[in-house]
């Protein structure tokens, strides 16, 4: 049987919808005033045909001339006085008065009947219906400022396409008012009720659409203050291995947040991984911990907290001995494990067949099989480095397999002096659409005179089979790469247009480059390989955390919302449908 997706999934699936839109305001105004241009030709070919096009030639560059300062007026009464949704709006707005012209005169045609006028008027008032949708859902104007400024554009086109002594007749005209009336009711009707899809756990599930649209333009404020007020504070533990050199130069750092990064670019902590390498001097491995998206930090004010509060880690451990590499596969299931004095570190990874967040049971029942073996700190990354769906049942029961059967070799296992060394790439001309702003980096164990290499890199995630190829380009060179790991860093260097919302590392480089890139690096932190020690830092910290009810109350709203225009939609079409007719 087919598990149902979770919250965070159902909401991120929902994500296509905001591809909806055109990409630029420019694409909507030029194709808005095409479309308008349809409308004057449809009108004067169709309708009025009596009239002549000829004679009226003039009528079309005043309707794209109105048409363009009706936008222009039109997002002075948006709430955020964006252009941008005020020509997308109008795009959509007047391909509805376009499409009923369009479809009455070929029902005319069909069926052999007179073309009637009232088609002109039902594609007028349905225009001004869709305005009222679009202005209460998306642009933050109440329903009553919406009925008062849901007539000015298409009005405005209407007054100076047809002739002053036809406007009260054809504006009259009985069935086209009665059809358009009715649209305007039923979309202040649906309007109220996706409005209240959430409730009582949302007030206003507008105001949350329009919060997150507006975070879209950089505007992040409503959209992080509507998620504080839905988060908790609780406790969050942060891991380090930090690495010191002999010569006391530049140190190293391995950390685990005990926090995810997200909820999305550019809100709250999506960007988190780049800011705490940053504040680690640029000289870090931000890993990504089993955590999921409860554990975000809803605002910039709790990421300041959380980083300020980093400076206060404690030493737990310290010392100079490691155990080499042990990995263990079980079928798809990949472990590799190093010993830090007592201190387990587990890489976790299905590569490359791909999955969602490892869960939390996965931690809590490794962890707990750790410390009956009586180790120290047990850390625990997942990989996060092929792209898939939530794992499965058989594929979850393997990795606690392999990690059981990982620790309990390393027990086995004899430690040996450690050196290391360490390079990234800033001070290298990289930059890719699907990379974040951390780049990425070498780090380079030299354990029992061998040396083993880590990958990290600022990415949401990994284009499957791209982390075999590097390790493959690797190997070639008798070079040991025992994993790659991405930060899942939510940041959005582009706005990418796909399903997804980002592009995970590999899609757009490709693994060629970024094998080329990688083993640049390793070369440079093969160069400066040095006797260090190492410490086992732990941090506790509180901070707000979005925790889980919040995406189910989210989910619920988008779900309940899309129902009712689903319903909406359909009884709209079937009653659009028999206008046709008559």
């Amino acid at each position: 049987m087919e598990k149902d997706p979770d919250d965070v999934s159902k909401i991120h699936n929902r994500f296509s919808l905001t591809l909806v839109n055109p990409s630029s305001h420019y694409f909507s105004l030029v194709v808005s005033l095409l479309v308008s241009s349809v409308t004057v030709l449809s009108i004067y070919f169709g309708y009025l045909s009596d009239l002549g096009f000829v004679e009226n030639w003039y009528r079309l560059p005043l309707v794209l001339s109105v048409l363009f300062l009706t936008q222009l007026l039109d997002s002075r009464f948006s709430k955020k006085k964006e252009f941008s949704k005020s020509f997308h709006s109008s795009l959509f707005g007047n391909m509805l008065w376009t499409v009923t012209l369009l479809m009455g005169i070929l029902s005319s045609v069909v069926l052999s009947k007179e073309l009637d006028l009232f088609f002109v008027t039902f594609g007028l008032l349905l225009f001004a219906s869709f305005r009222i949708g679009i202005y209460t859902t998306t642009l933050g104007a109440s329903l009553k400022k919406a009925w008062a400024i849901c007539f000015i554009q298409p009005l405005a086109m209407f007054f100076v396409l047809i002739p002053q002594d036809m406007w009260f007749s054809i504006l009259s005209e009985p069935v086209g008012l009665g059809y358009g009336i009715s649209f305007l009711i039923i979309a202040s009707v649906w309007s109220v009720l996706t409005d209240r899809a959430g409730r009582p756990e949302m007030e206003s599930t507008h105001r949350t659409i329009q919060a997150y649209l507006a975070s879209q333009g950089n505007d992040f404020e409503d959209a992080e203050k509507l998620m504080e007020q839905h988060s908790s504070e609780t406790k969050v533990s942060t891991s380090q291995i930090k690495f010191s050199p002999h010569d006391n130069k530049k140190e190293f750092k391995m950390i685990l947040p005990g926090i995810h990064p997200g909820p999305y670019h550019p809100v709250g902590g999506s960007n988190i991984p780049y800011l705490i390498y940053k504040n680690s001097s640029s000289s870090a491995m931000v890993l990504h911990s089993i955590s999921d998206h409860a554990l975000n930090l809803p605002s910039r004010k709790e990421v300041d907290k959380y980083l300020k509060n980093l400076d206060s880690s404690k030493v737990k451990e310290e010392g100079m001995r490691c155990t080499e590499p042990v990995t263990v596969q079980i079928n798809k299931s990949r472990v590799t494990g190093l010993l830090f004095g007592n201190n387990p570190l587990l890489f976790l990874s299905l590569s490359p067949h791909g999955m969602e967040d490892i869960p939390s049971y996965m931690r809590t029942e490794i962890t707990q099989y750790a410390k009956n073996r009586n180790y120290g700190k047990t850390m625990i990354v997942d990989c996060h480095n092929a792209m898939g769906e939530e794992i499965s049942k058989e594929d979850g029961q393997d990795m606690l397999k392999a990690a059981k059967s990982c620790l309990d070799s390393l027990i086995t296992r004899d430690s040996f002096q450690i050196e290391f060394g360490y390079a990234n790439t800033e001070d290298m001309d990289v930059w890719t659409e699907d990379l974040g702003m951390g780049g990425l980096g070498i780090l380079c164990l030299k354990i029992n005179e061998k040396k083993y290499f880590l990958g990290w890199a600022d990415a949401n995630n990994m284009e499957n089979g791209v982390r075999e190829k590097i390790v493959d380009t690797f190997a070639k060179r008798d070079y040991h790469l025992i994993e790659i790991c991405t930060s899942d860093t939510h940041y959005a260097p582009v706005k990418a247009r796909n399903r997804n919302g980002y592009y995970q590392l590999g899609l757009i480089t490709g693994a060629d480059k970024l094998s080329k890139w990688f083993f640049e690096i390793a070369r440079n932190a093969e160069a400066q390989v040095k006797p260090t020690k190492f410490e086992i830092l732990e941090n506790e910290t509180k901070v707000k955390v979005m925790g889980q009810s919040i995406y189910q109350d989210y989910s619920k709203a988008l779900d309940n919302s899309l129902k009712i225009t689903k319903g909406f939609v359909i009884g709209g079409v079937i009653f659009f449908a028999t206008s046709l007719f008559l």
